[in-house]
């Protein structure tokens, strides 16, 4: 994949630190600078993605997973990304059938069954939650993976569950 040239790396740099500070209009005004070509790069892709989820623009955060994943499907993110919005937007179901077709492609991402064990959870589906909390751990390691699903509220039914990895 192409690197990212100049000035649309130091504007997507820009879009990161402001993202950084937490002030995700800045990083929207630094994302317009980007020219075409630089705004349909991967690395801009998920900034743009970032700047949404920061504004809890969901919808327009679903369309950016989208066009992510139609330029780079190579890349979990952009998928990981598009679970994710679905879920936000309250369509766990969705998230959780979308991202389960792409586990086998991205087998070393810890991130997509840990995803995987969030929606299930949230369905109710407490035994696949925990099948897939377990493959997350076998992935990613314990002890990130607990630190993680220590906090995260999609998974408190598990938590006591959690405590005892």
């Amino acid at each position: 994949m192409e690197e990212l040239g100049f000035p649309d790396r130091h504007y997507v740099e820009a879009v990161e630190g402001w993202l950084g500070l937490g002030d995700a209009s800045e990083a929207a005004r630094e994302f317009q600078r980007l020219s075409p070509e630089g705004a349909a790069h991967p690395v801009a892709l998920e900034m743009h993605w970032r700047i949404l989820s920061a504004q809890l623009a969901w919808p327009e955060a679903l369309r950016a997973a989208q066009r992510y994943i139609e330029v780079a499907p190579q890349l979990p993110a952009g998928w990981i990304h598009q679970s994710y919005s679905l879920h936000e937007l309250r369509r766990t179901d969705e998230a959780f059938q979308f991202l389960h077709a792409v586990v086998l492609k991205f087998p070393e991402e810890s991130v997509i069954p840990y995803n995987l064990a969030c929606y299930a959870c949230q369905m109710g589906q407490l035994d696949v939650a925990q099948r897939w909390l377990n493959q997350a751990v076998r992935i990613g390691g314990k002890a990130s993976v607990k630190e993680m699903a220590e906090e995260d509220t999609d998974l408190k039914p598990l938590w006591s569950y959690i405590e005892s990895l």
